[in-house]
């Protein structure tokens, strides 16, 4: 076989993986996750118990807010995570009297917990998968800041399967922002699920 009929039959050979990894790729697509999950609910009478049954299905239909939590995948099998958005604090002011947001910015602080419900260690720095985004559709990134709300979400998350971690994540924002939603997302936001809380 000649040079030139190898280098046509490798070619040839990397467009048919090619075009199988494009197809398996627009086979996945990505999606934004903001139906909470159901809490589980203590046991009572069936006049109460059906009540609350009814207002977990009506909020389960509404989007997620702060309090509830959402199932998000990561890339790899076996890589989950439970997310709850705890508490949000606007306007959060710094710890210490050397950091402040720039002149005509604020901090929109926001408490997350995770949850590692897989079956694979989490490792990441969840501060690379959150954004908030205000009621035009800007889109603002995490700072570096501590704040007098508590302490920070560490920049280097290590869960074994069932383990948690909990922790605020700080947002520089326009002071003038009416900020709508926050959304985070695995794998350093790489990841084809973003969960979405609504803040308004």
């Amino acid at each position: 076989m000649s040079n030139y009929s190898r280098i046509r039959l490798t070619a040839a050979a990397a467009a048919v993986i090619g075009a199988l990894t494009v197809t398996a790729c627009a086979g996945s697509g990505d999606s934004v996750v903001d139906k909470p999950k159901a809490k589980a609910s203590a046991k009572a009478d069936s006049g109460q118990q059906k009540a609350k049954e009814a207002k977990e299905a009506a909020k389960k239909e509404a989007a997620a807010e702060t309090g509830d939590t959402l199932a998000l995948k990561g890339m790899e099998d076996g890589s989950k995570l439970d997310v709850t958005v705890v508490k949000v604090v606007d306007n959060a002011k710094s710890s210490d009297e050397f950091t402040a947001p720039e002149s005509g910015n604020r901090w929109l602080a926001v408490q997350f917990q995770l949850v590692n419900t897989g079956t694979k260690a989490y490792t990441d720095s969840p501060q690379n998968g959150a954004q908030v985004a205000d009621d035009q559709g800007q889109q603002f990134q995490t700072t570096f800041a501590e704040v007098t709300a508590g302490p920070s979400m560490s920049s280097a998350v290590r869960l074994k399967p069932g383990a948690k971690a909990l922790g605020w994540i700080v947002f520089e924002v326009p002071k003038a922002s009416k900020v709508a939603t926050v959304q985070f997302a695995m794998d350093s936001g790489f990841a084809e699920q973003t969960g979405e809380w609504k803040l308004t």
